[in-house]
């Protein structure tokens, strides 16, 4: 059965219109004046879904994990939260979650869990929870005391997380116990990661896109806070470390497309605000294709289908106006923002 919507949401999206482009659709997802928006996959067509930070598409396309940030003065209110694309229906964990103060929602692979931090007894912890809101679990505290990790990200098979903690970068099971471990100074000489710092693995599961900080250069940037940012990419099987981004760009929030390109968020001297950019990793090639947007994330379009009208194309045809192709299933705020 189709969900049933407003009639106002049915008449502002059907005002949105556009050309259907080949192939399955796949939605871009970006911060924009503290708010969600979606747009096609070129930047075209910005919409914006609902207020909140840091998107992270459901695999199959029709849904973002996101936190809500209602802070004000020395309180800090930010709930983990999920709205359907196509009704910008928000649905905010505030009784299912045992904190007011959670952040950096990020889905696993096959949709069924939810990872973000969360700061409980007076410390950072790594939990997961169900998009239906049930089922908390703390997937990794702080021990010893004060020892966060951050950056956490899933492993493309969705069995283990990748996390850092300042000094280490660890692989943990979904358990918590640590399966790999690496010195990040060993990594990046030159280099540091924060609180803040993005982390991505790549599809085949061999790379992992990371932010760093480079302590030997300047930002060079009015009003920037702390060393310039850039994006590299690490071989988990060799350890050899590369540098994406040119010295001079300041970038962040990199997010992988497919396994030869990549999404990051960039600001020259010249910009007054951040501009999303596609790159080729080979090649180094960049492309600006959405201007005044950070933090992207991009719907795969290949994660599990329950029905046609759940589908990344339906998502799509209500936002687009175009017509519903069905798809086999298939298995698969600041710049720098610091938590406090």
């Amino acid at each position: 059965m189709m969900r049933a919507f407003s009639a106002g949401a049915v008449l502002f999206l059907s005002c949105w219109q556009m050309a259907s482009a080949a192939g399955p659709d796949r939605l871009l997802a970006f911060e924009r004046d503290e708010s969600i928006w979606v747009a096609r996959l070129d930047g075209s067509n910005p919409r914006k879904i609902v207020r909140g930070v840091g998107p992270h598409w459901s695999p199959d396309g029709t849904r973002l994990a996101f936190h809500t940030d209602a802070s004000g003065g020395n309180d800090l209110v930010r709930r983990i939260a999920v709205v359907d694309v196509a009704s910008k229906r928000p649905t905010i964990f505030k009784n299912e979650i045992p904190s007011n103060n959670c952040q950096r929602a990020v889905w696993s692979p096959d949709g069924a869990r939810i990872l973000f931090n969360i700061w409980t007894n007076n410390d950072w912890h790594l939990a997961t929870v169900k998009p239906d809101g049930s089922g908390f679990a703390y997937l990794k505290k702080s021990e010893p005391k004060g020892d966060s990790w951050w950056s956490a990200c899933w492993a493309p098979d969705g069995r283990s997380i990748y996390a850092q903690d300042l000094n280490r970068l660890s692989q943990f099971s979904l358990t918590g116990k640590e399966l790999r471990s690496w010195e990040l100074r060993k990594l990046f000489p030159e280099g540091s990661l924060n609180s803040g710092s993005s982390m991505a693995v790549s599809p085949d599961g061999r790379m992992l896109l990371m932010q760093v900080d480079l302590d030997n250069e300047e930002a060079n940037m009015p009003d920037w806070d702390g060393p310039p940012p850039s994006i590299w990419m690490l071989n988990l099987e060799s350890q050899k470390t590369t540098r994406l981004t040119p010295k001079g760009v300041l970038a962040w929030a990199g997010c992988w497309l497919d396994q030869d390109s990549i999404l990051f968020s960039s600001q020259t001297a010249r910009e007054k605000n951040p501009t999303i950019s596609r790159m080729t990793v080979a090649s180094g090639e960049r492309k600006a294709i959405l201007k005044n947007g950070d933090n992207a994330d991009v719907a795969s379009g290949a994660g599990p289908v329950k029905a046609e009208e759940d589908s990344p194309q339906a998502a799509a045809a209500l936002l687009f106006g175009k017509k519903i192709e069905p798809t086999p299933s298939a298995t698969p705020t600041s710049k720098r923002p610091l938590p406090r």
